[in-house]
C-alpha cells in the first residue's frame, strides 16, 4: 500500500454524520492499490478495547489519482471510535492516527484511534429534502418576458430579439414570469432562480440601492408576491439572489459616507482603505459597486434584516448568495442560523467556483454553484480537454470534495448569466448540449437550466450570454424541450435516493442511478 496517498480526517468529508445514529466514513487510497478488503473497525468510545465490530468497506468511487472506499455505520451509541483494517497478499495492516502499521493495539486504542466523540444532533447538517427532486430554471428578469405592458417603457432602450450591451435594457419583468409559470412547469422544471430584483440603476440590478424595494421597471412587491404565491400553487419554489458582499454608490447609506467621510456612522460599515481621496474596496472593479464590511456587526444586522425580511413577507425558498466566497464566513453562520430559524426548508446556496468545502460544513452554505462540474463539461465536450476516462475522473473527484449531503444539494449548470452559453461553447452542436443535458441530470445535485436552453439559445460572454428569450418558439416542440421533459420525469420519479456511479467504458462515459444507465459520447447519447 501507497502509504503517502492514504488519507482520512474525522469529523470532514472523509467522515460526516447523516444524522444522528449513522455516520458515512471513507477512506482515501492510491488509485493503483487493489487490495484484498478493506474493513473498518468500530465501535464505542469507552468499550472498544474488549468490544467492537468489523464491516466491510466498498471501493465507491475513482479519480485519476485516488480510490475511496466508504462505508455507512448504524450507531448504538454515539461515541464513535474505529480503526481500517486492510487486508492485502494475505497480509493484515491497520490505518490509524499513526498511519499505516503493521499492528494494532486495541487496548491502548484511546491514544490513536479515530473518532467521531459525539455525535450531537444540531451539529449534522440536514438536507433540504424538496432540492432532491428540484429541477432549477434560471431567468435573467431583464430579458425574459414582458407582462406589465401599461407600466412606463421609456427606459427600454433595446427592441426585443436584438442582441444586449452592458447597458441595455428590454422590458422583462415579474408580471412576465408569472405569466409563463405553466410553461415553465411544462418543461417539468419546478424550481425558479431569479437573478436580483431590487431597485437599482442596472439591468442586472447587482448593484442594488434599496434591498426593501422592488425595482419599478420590474414591478413592485405585489407582483413579486403573486410571483411566488403562484408559483407555490403550481408546486413550484422560487429562490432570490442576495447581493450582500456589495451595493450601489447610490445606497443611503454609501452616500452619507462619501458626504461626510470619517464623520459617518456608516463610515465602518465598507472596506475603506483611506480618506484623501476616498478610498474603498469594491466588488472586482467596479467603484460604482463598493464592498460592505461584514465584520462589523451593525452590517450583519442590516443584511440580515433583508434576508429574514422577505421569507417573512413572501415565503421565498431560497436565496443564491453572490459574491459568496468574500463575504465573512460570521456573518454566513449568523444568516444561516437567523434563516433556517424561520424556514428549516429554506436552502442556501453560494457563488463560491472553487472548492469551498470550508463553506459547506453544516453552519453555513447549503451548497454552491457547481461551476466545477461546468468547467468539467466544458472539458469533454467543449475544450478536447477530457476523454471519457478523464471527464468521469474528474466527476468522480468533484464528488469527493464533500460530503454526500452537500453533494444532493448542489447547483449543477452548464451555463449562467456570468459565462458563455453552452451551446456557443460547443459550436453550435446541439447533440452535444443534449448529451451534456444528460450528465447534468443524472449528476448528484440539482440541475439548472438557464432561460433559453431550451429553444437552443446561443451566446457569447455577457453581455451576449443575456439575450431576450425568443417567444415565437413557445409552441414549438423541439429534441431539448423533449429530453429536459424526459430527464425531469426521471429525476422526479427515479433519482431522489438513488447513488450515481460513473466510469468510462469503451471511450464512453457511463452514468448509472437507480435502473437507469446513461452512455453519454461528446454528440450523442443513449439512456438505457
Amino acid at each position: 500500500m501507497n502509504e503517502k496517498a492514504m488519507i482520512h480526517t474525522p469529523e470532514s468529508k472523509y467522515c460526516f454524520a447523516l444524522d444522528e445514529n449513522r455516520v458515512k466514513l471513507r477512506l482515501r487510497i492510491s488509485a493503483g492499490d487493489i487490495p484484498d478488503r478493506i474493513c473498518a473497525v468500530y465501535g464505542g468510545k469507552y468499550d472498544f478495547a474488549v468490544e467492537r465490530k468489523s464491516v466491510a468497506m466498498k471501493r465507491e468511487r475513482e479519480d485519476a489519482l485516488y480510490a475511496y472506499y466508504t462505508v455507512t455505520l448504524n450507531l448504538d451509541d454515539k461515541r464513535l471510535v474505529y480503526v481500517f483494517e486492510i487486508e492485502e497478499n494475505g497480509k493484515i495492516s491497520y490505518f490509524s492516527e499513526d498511519g499505516l502499521t503493521d499492528t494494532y493495539d486495541f487496548e491502548l486504542s484511546y491514544y490513536n484511534c479515530f473518532q467521531y466523540a459525539y455525535v450531537n444532533g444540531c451539529d449534522v447538517l440536514r438536507p433540504v429534502e424538496w432540492v432532491k427532486t428540484a429541477r432549477f430554471y434560471q431567468i435573467f428578469v431583464d430579458r425574459f418576458n414582458i407582462g406589465d405592458n401599461n407600466k412606463d417603457k421609456s427606459y427600454i432602450n433595446l427592441k426585443w430579439g436584438e442582441k444586449p450591451d452592458p447597458k441595455s435594457f428590454a422590458g422583462g419583468d415579474i408580471k412576465g414570469i408569472t405569466e409563463k409559470l405553466g410553461y415553465i412547469k411544462g418543461l417539468g422544471l419546478n424550481v425558479l432562480y431569479l437573478t436580483p430584483v431590487f431597485s437599482s440603476v442596472s439591468n442586472h440590478k447587482y448593484d442594488i440601492n434599496d434591498y426593501y424595494s422592488v425595482d419599478k421597471a420590474f414591478g413592485d412587491k405585489a407582483d413579486l408576491k403573486e410571483l411566488v404565491r403562484s408559483a407555490h400553487e403550481k408546486g413550484m419554489k422560487v429562490v432570490l439572489d442576495a447581493v450582500f458582499n456589495h451595493c450601489s454608490e447610490n445606497l443611503k447609506e454609501f452616500q452619507d459616507v462619501l458626504k461626510n467621510g470619517r464623520k459617518s456612522k456608516f463610515y465602518d460599515w465598507f472596506a475603506i482603505k483611506g480618506d484623501s481621496p476616498l478610498e474603498y474596496e469594491c466588488f472586482a472593479a467596479c467603484r460604482y459597486m463598493p464592498k460592505f464590511n461584514t465584520a462589523n456587526p451593525e452590517v450583519r444586522e442590516y443584511l440580515l434584516g433583508i434576508a429574514t425580511y422577505w421569507i417573512k413577507e413572501l415565503d421565498i425558498d431560497g436565496w443564491r448568495l453572490d459574491v459568496s466566497d468574500e463575504v465573512s464566513h460570521e456573518f454566513w453562520r449568523d444568516m444561516r442560523r437567523a434563516v433556517k430559524k424561520l424556514k428549516p426548508d429554506c436552502v442556501l446556496i453560494g457563488e463560491n467556483w472553487h472548492d469551498a468545502n470550508s463553506y459547506l460544513q453544516g453552519d453555513q452554505f447549503d451548497s454552491i454553484m457547481n461551476y466545477a462540474f461546468t468547467k468539467a463539461c466544458l472539458d469533454y465536450y467543449a475544450f478536447g480537454k477530457f476523454d471519457a476516462k478523464n471527464f468521469a475522473d474528474k466527476l468522480n473527484e468533484i464528488l469527493m470534495r464533500n460530503t454526500d449531503t452537500v453533494n444532493d444539494m448542489m447547483l449543477n449548470l452548464l451555463d449562467s448569466h456570468d459565462t458563455h452559453r453552452f451551446l456557443t461553447r460547443v459550436g453550435g452542436n446541439v447533440n452535444s448540449l443534449l448529451s451534456a443535458l444528460c450528465v447534468a441530470f443524472f449528476f448528484s445535485g440539482a440541475p439548472c437550466v438557464y432561460y433559453g436552453t431550451e429553444n437552443a439559445m446561443e451566446g457569447g460572454y455577457d453581455p451576449d450570454c443575456r439575450r431576450t428569450f425568443d417567444w415565437t418558439e413557445e409552441g414549438r416542440d423541439n429534441p431539448v424541450k423533449t429530453l429536459i421533459r424526459r430527464l425531469s420525469e426521471l429525476r422526479e420519479k427515479h433519482f431522489a435516493d438513488a447513488e450515481v456511479k460513473i466510469y468510462a467504458d469503451g471511450g464512453k462515459l457511463v452514468m448509472e442511478r437507480g435502473k437507469y444507465k446513461l452512455t453519454a459520447q461528446k454528440d450523442k447519447f443513449e439512456i438505457e
